[in-house]
């Protein structure tokens, strides 16, 4: 698992290079998200595997980075095979970079 920036993410996805999928809850989903990217919350994670996007790295993302790279670092435990990264700072640093998101400003 390596760490991510937000452009370095953002750079990827626009590529089609990269699947990025949202572990926060469904609250802090529905304040702030990055349109067309999956919410998998981190509570719902260990029976929801079958949904998260697969055939390309996968970048997680959460509000600041943590529960994300814990959420990588389970995936690459428990036998994901595609290549998985953190997104760092999370939709924090999504937003401070200025890339798009809908809602409210994330905090």
């Amino acid at each position: 698992m390596n760490d991510w920036s937000a452009v370095e993410t953002h750079a990827a996805w626009v590529r089609g290079a990269v699947s990025i999928v949202d572990v926060r809850e469904q609250n802090e989903h529905d304040a702030c998200r990055v349109a067309n990217v999956p919410l998998v919350p981190l509570s719902e994670l260990p029976g929801r595997v079958a949904d998260l996007p697969v055939g390309r790295p996968l970048v997680v993302m959460c509000r600041s980075g943590q529960r994300s790279a814990r959420v990588a670092q389970y995936l690459g435990e428990n036998g994901w095979t595609d290549e998985v990264h953190n997104l760092e700072g999370g939709i924090l640093a999504w937003a401070a970079a200025g890339l798009p998101y809908e809602g409210e400003t994330p905090r």
